[in-house]
C-alpha cells in the first residue's frame, strides 16, 4: 500500500509570528499515523518552522532549490543549504515557478537531479494548462513534462520522487479538477511510469492531487485508487481546513487497509 502524502506549499504567505502561530495546531492535529504530512513554508521561516516541528512526523519541505551547490547566484537556495538547516523535502517545477518564472522541463530535471543527490524528496510537479485541456493535449503535455523532468531517474531513485499533477487551470483558481478528471490523469501518470520503469515501480510511486483542494472536496478526491495525496496551496494557511484534509489522507489508508483483508 501506498502511505498518503498531503503536503501544504504556503507559497509567498505569512511573516515568523504568523508561521509559529499556525504550525502550533499543526503539531496537535496533524502528527500522525498512516499519512506523510509535510509543511512548506517559504525560505524566511524554513528555520523557524523546521525548529517548532522538531521531534514530530511532520515534514518540512523548501518550495524551490537551485541545482548548484553553492555559487554566485544571487537570491538562489542550494540544496546543500536546505539539507543544513533540516528540510526533508523540496518542490520542483510548479506551474507558478514554469508560468511565472520560466521554469523548463530541462531546469526541473537539473533540480531533481541536485535534490536526489543530497538526499531530499522532490515533489515534481506537472500539468497542463486550461488551452492544453482544450485541445485534447493533457496526457501529451503530461508524457513530455516526465520525460523531460525525469530523463536522468533510475528505476531505483524515482520511487522516492513524488509526483504532483496540478491542472494549471485549477491552481488558485477555486475550480478543481473533478475526481474522475484527476483520476484519468493519475491513471495515465502511473501508466507512463510503468512503460519506462515497470510495474512495480508503477505500482510504488506516489502521485499527489493540487489544485485548489479544499477540506470539501479532498475526501472525493483521495478516494480515486491512484490518487496518493494532495498539493494544498490556500487551504494549507488554515489549521482547521489542513487538518481536514490531512484527515482525509487518514480515511484513504484505512480503507485502503480494509480492502487489502488488514
Amino acid at each position: 500500500m501506498r502511505t498518503p502524502i498531503i503536503a501544504g506549499n504556503w507559497k509567498m504567505h505569512l511573516t515568523l509570528a504568523e508561521a509559529g502561530a499556525l504550525v502550533g495546531p499543526l503539531r496537535t492535529d496533524c502528527d500522525v499515523d498512516g499519512v506523510d504530512v509535510v509543511v512548506c513554508p517559504p525560505c524566511t521561516a524554513l528555520t523557524t518552522v523546521v525548529r517548532a516541528l522538531a521531534g514530530s512526523r511532520i515534514g518540512v519541505g523548501a518550495q524551490d532549490v537551485h541545482w548548484e551547490p553553492q555559487g554566485a547566484l544571487t537570491g538562489e537556495i542550494s540544496p546543500t543549504m536546505l539539507v543544513d538547516i533540516g528540510c526533508r523535502y523540496v518542490i520542483i517545477g510548479h506551474s507558478e515557478r514554469r508560468t511565472l518564472f520560466g521554469e523548463t522541463d530541462e531546469t526541473v530535471r537539473r533540480k531533481l537531479g541536485a535534490a536526489v543527490q543530497h538526499g531530499l524528496i522532490a515533489i515534481v510537479c506537472i500539468g497542463e494548462t486550461l488551452a492544453q485541456r482544450e485541445a485534447n493535449q493533457t496526457f501529451e503535455v503530461l508524457e513530455r513534462q516526465l520525460a523531460g523532468g525525469l530523463q536522468d531517474v533510475s528505476a531505483d531513485t524515482v520511487q522516492q520522487v513524488v509526483l504532483a499533477y496540478e491542472p494549471v487551470w485549477a491552481i488558485g483558481t477555486g475550480r478543481n479538477a473533478t475526481p474522475d478528471q484527476a483520476q484519468e490523469a493519475h491513471a495515465k501518470i502511473r501508466q507512463w511510469v510503468g512503460g519506462r520503469w515497470g510495474a512495480l515501480v508503477a505500482q510504488a510511486i506516489r502521485i499527489q492531487y493540487g489544485g485548489s483542494v479544499t477540506a470539501a472536496n479532498a475526501a472525493s478526491l483521495l478516494q480515486q485508487p491512484d490518487v496518493d495525496g494532495a498539493l494544498v496551496g490556500g487551504a494549507s494557511l488554515k489549521a482547521d481546513a489542513f487538518t481536514a484534509i490531512v484527515q482525509a489522507g487518514q480515511s484513504r489508508r484505512a480503507a485502503a487497509r480494509t480492502a487489502a483483508g488488514r
